[in-house]
């Protein structure tokens, strides 16, 4: 508790001292840039086109992001008792929050009275806060340094990760060929993978997101690798990246022979992910379709779709009361909650087309998205399909309120004996926002999600949560 103390008060010291800053003085224009507040809502790619502000030396600029969430969440099931082993008679079944008669849970049970199939978690979540640093080294080069300060899953001070953005060739006398058609990102970052990862929630960072939380399957990590961007028409762009596949650096060897359960042999093949968005205005009306394509033929474990390194904000929602391994439940490890993890790792083919209109306030997004692939242990491949769509009204001046609702659906095939069907996940949302100010965001959630076809002995059988979110959030 103290541990969380300190690090609350530090985030809030630090934000504080970020609000201040950016009020007296002026924060330095940076080129080819996404802004970290209210401005950076709906931006993509940064434009190659727009006019930049002119290099006048190396500036740096201090950003940071700050998200407190309150919430109120139901969850419920009706899965069959399952104790943890033959000599712990625990129900591996209950949902977290259920109160037990002791907190090992061993050998636990319901404290009598207690409703055991319907719990509310509700409260304030641990705050989360993001630090920014981004520098202009140079005419068109820019280096970002994305870091966590605290986060559910990590909340401790945790780098994401950094990356060089090449616009320009002053080196060579950015010739202008180069400055005007492409661009090359180079580091530790977030692969290009689909336009969703631009209006998520990231740790502290919420501001471009109008919704309480990501899709239920959430396309996110961050890859060591580079990305080559060609812009050859206005409103055009492809790209094409390769990176190591792994979250982390990693120069292990291992066996050339398939071991234990693995049907083939351990490898580190690199991911290959390719990129096509076209994106233009017409009379004031938007309309922007991409497609993205990301492989990996052979890798020790890729995290495409379990690579957040701060978690959900729904805190603990449809998660087990005790870990596959009977020990209770950890709500920093077990970071999820509300989502689907295909658990496809060793062997992924992902596909995701969206599109994106927006007329005057109106505005629509949408997601198809599909990946299979497998683990070493498998010998066939399994395959998910995500269908989000969500719309949103901004409205009075400058789009500063705005109401919204969201659709997404989930189905595939689970890895595991007692996954013999697909398993369908659904979530509607409303939402409702408003920015005081460009730095500030306050949005509420009313959410509900149902969980179909789960087996009775999983706990997500005939699984269901709903409530409201509400969060206060800080970009700079």
């Amino acid at each position: 508790m103290k541990k969380h103390v300190s690090a609350i008060t530090f985030v809030l010291a630090a934000i504080f001292s970020l609000v201040s800053t950016a009020v007296q003085a002026q924060q330095p224009e940076i080129q080819y840039f996404r802004s970290w507040d209210k401005g950076g809502i709906n931006v993509f790619e940064p434009s190659k086109s727009a006019d930049q502000p002119e290099f006048t030396g190396v500036k740096v600029r201090i950003g940071g992001a700050f998200t407190q969430t309150y919430q109120s969440l139901t969850h419920s099931n009706e899965a069959s008792y399952v104790p943890v082993s033959a000599t712990n008679s625990t129900n591996r079944n209950l949902l977290y929050g259920t109160p037990m008669t002791n907190s090992t849970m061993v050998n636990a049970r319901p404290i009598a009275g207690q409703d055991t199939s319907s719990i509310t978690l509700s409260g304030f979540n641990l705050a989360m806060a993001n630090l920014n640093l981004d520098f202009q080294i140079d005419d068109g080069i820019r280096v970002s340094l994305e870091n966590y300060m605290s986060s559910r899953h990590h909340n401790e001070f945790w780098v994401k990760g950094g990356y060089i953005q090449i616009d320009k060739l002053p080196m060579f006398g950015s010739p202008d060929w180069y400055t005007k058609y492409v661009r090359v990102k180079i580091g530790h970052f977030t692969p290009n993978f689909g336009d969703a990862h631009y209006r998520r929630n990231d740790g502290g960072n919420a501001m471009f997101n109008p919704f309480g939380e990501n899709l239920i399957m959430d396309a996110f990590t961050t890859e060591i690798g580079g990305e080559v961007y060609v812009f050859p028409a206005e409103g055009l762009m492809v790209m094409g990246g390769m990176s190591s596949g792994l979250i982390n650096g990693n120069v292990e060897n291992y066996p050339t022979v398939a071991t234990g359960a693995n049907l083939e042999p351990i490898k580190r093949n690199p991911s290959i992910f390719a990129k096509a968005a076209y994106d233009n205005t017409f009379e004031g009306f938007r309309f922007r379709l991409s497609a993205s394509l990301y492989h990996n033929s052979s890798i020790q474990r890729n995290t495409l779709y379990a690579g957040d390194r701060t978690g959900s904000q729904y805190f603990s929602i449809m998660d087990a009361i005790v870990t596959s391994t009977g020990a209770p439940t950890d709500k920093t490890a077990v970071f999820t909650s509300g989502r689907i993890n295909p658990n496809i790792t060793n062997r992924l083919t992902a596909f995701v087309v969206s599109p994106f209109v927006k007329y005057k306030g109106f505005e629509l997004f949408g997601a198809f998205e599909t990946i299979s692939g497998g683990n070493y242990s498998e010998a066939g491949d399994r395959t998910f399909t995500q269908i989000a769509a969500d719309g949103v009204y901004r409205f009075l001046k400058d789009e500063q309120a705005f109401v919204g609702a969201r659709y997404a659906t989930v189905s595939g095939r689970l890895p595991g004996a007692a996954f013999t069907d697909d398993i369908t996940v659904t979530r509607t949302s409303i939402s409702a926002g408003w920015f005081p100010t460009r730095n500030l965001l306050l949005k509420g959630e009313y959410v509900m999600q149902d969980y179909a076809d789960f087996p009775t002995t999983d706990f997500r059988y005939n699984g269901n949560f709903n409530g409201f979110v509400i969060q206060a959030v800080i970009g700079l």
